[in-house]
Formats: C-alpha cells, sequence, structure tokens
C-alpha cells in the first residue's frame, strides 16, 4: 500500500488533455467529506475538521486566511485531509504559492504517518483512502500551477518537507494506534530522510538544460501553462 501511496502522490505533475483555459478553483468532490461549490457564488461543503469547516466553507478570503493561521498555529493534530482542504481553498481564492505549500505539507505528512502507523488499521484505512484521493484529484490542479516555475516548485517542496519534520503529526505516537513494526520515533526519522530523497530524485528528473526543454514542451502541447500559469 505504500509503494502504491507514494506512487501515486509522487507523480501528480501529469496533466490532464483539455481545453486551455485558466483554471481558477479546484472543482472536486471527495465523499462525504468535501463538495466543491457546483455554480458560480455557491460555497463548497466541508466536513473535515468542526474546528474549520465553517472557516473552509466560507466565500471570505479573510476566512481561509484565519483557517490557514490557526492549522499553523497549532499543527500537531491536524489532520492531512484538512490540509488538503486548506490547500484547496487557498487556490480557489488565489493564494497558489500558499496552496501548494500547505499540499506538499498535506502529502508528505501522510505518506510519513503511512510508514509509522499500520494504515490497514480499521478506522485508518478510510482516512488513508481518503487522503489519497484528495491527493489524486487535487494534485493535478496544484501542482499544474507549481510547476510553472521549477525553481520555486523545488524552494516550497523542501520548506513543506522541513514543516512536517519540525511539526511532528502526534497521532503517530499515540499507543492506542496500531504502529508498523519498529521504533516509532525511528521509523519518523527514516520516512523525513525518504521524503528528502525523493524530492532530490524529483529535482533529479528535471536536471538539465535538455530535460527542462522536454518537460516545458510538454506543458506547450496540452495547454498547461494557459491553465494554470495565469497571473
Amino acid at each position: 500500500m505504500l509503494k502504491r501511496m507514494i506512487a501515486i502522490l509522487g507523480a501528480l505533475w501529469a496533466f490532464s488533455v483539455s481545453a486551455a483555459e485558466p483554471v481558477r478553483t479546484v472543482g472536486i468532490y471527495v465523499q462525504p467529506y468535501y463538495e466543491a461549490a457546483r455554480e458560480a457564488g455557491s460555497t463548497p461543503r466541508v466536513r473535515v475538521n468542526k474546528q474549520f469547516d465553517a472557516l473552509f466553507a466560507s466565500a471570505k478570503r479573510e476566512d481561509i486566511v484565519a483557517a490557514r493561521d490557526g492549522v499553523a498555529a497549532k499543527p500537531q493534530l491536524v489532520t492531512p485531509m484538512t490540509l488538503m482542504v486548506l490547500a484547496i481553498r487557498l487556490y480557489d481564492m488565489g493564494l497558489r504559492d500558499d496552496a501548494v505549500f500547505w499540499f506538499y505539507a498535506a502529502k508528505e505528512r501522510a505518506i510519513v504517518l503511512a510508514q509509522v502507523l499500520d494504515m490497514r488499521a480499521r478506522g485508518l484505512a478510510q482516512a488513508d483512502e481518503a487522503v489519497r484521493s484528495f491527493a489524486v484529484l487535487a494534485g493535478p490542479v496544484i501542482n499544474g500551477y507549481a510547476f510553472c516555475d521549477l525553481g520555486k516548485q523545488r524552494e516550497i517542496l523542501a520548506k513543506a518537507i522541513d514543516w512536517v519534520e519540525q511539526n511532528p503529526y502526534a497521532v503517530m505516537f499515540m499507543d492506542r494506534l496500531p504502529a508498523l513494526p519498529g521504533d516509532r520515533p525511528a521509523n519518523h526519522r527514516r520516512a523525513i530522510a525518504d521524503a528528502r530523497a525523493r524530492a532530490a530524485k524529483e529535482r533529479a528528473q528535471l536536471d538539465g538544460a535538455k530535460a527542462v526543454a522536454a518537460f516545458k514542451a510538454a506543458r506547450r502541447q496540452n495547454g498547461a501553462d494557459e491553465k494554470y500559469c495565469w497571473k
């Protein structure tokens, strides 16, 4: 499961081939947790965190910023799913660099969690599946913007991994939740090292003028710049 999760979450810089129109919102549905607004002027339905749901569902930019600040102030028990919704709503509000950061933080927190806890356990499997659904559905949009600027994308990803290391998800160390074999703190440290190694591998895949040129050509072919790099 872990290898499949990493493969799914790590390959999200592939872009869909659709009409090259600016993508200004993340219009996804992950039942029963999130439903994007179905029409202009309406608001999403959110059920991921009682503390932040009303803020996430607001059409006001200041409410989404307040939710972001609340998460940043006390992140220890904030689920990866909550971070995913935060990223989506930040993108919807045009705060796209913030959206990229929190999307990567959500993704890396989820992958690290799966290297410490047994995500097959009852009560964890459903949340694990939901996070992967958020990542697969929202990833093409958020990464579509992130890869407008390769240097900035690498910088934000590195900062997100630092954040995951500096703000360990407290759930990993709760005795009532089943863990994978081994020492939990040691598994956590290995998971962070793995995250940095994956980031380095991603950088290497786009290292050099030839690789960058091919990547940019692919984006031009499928209209990614028009869809995601609007100002």
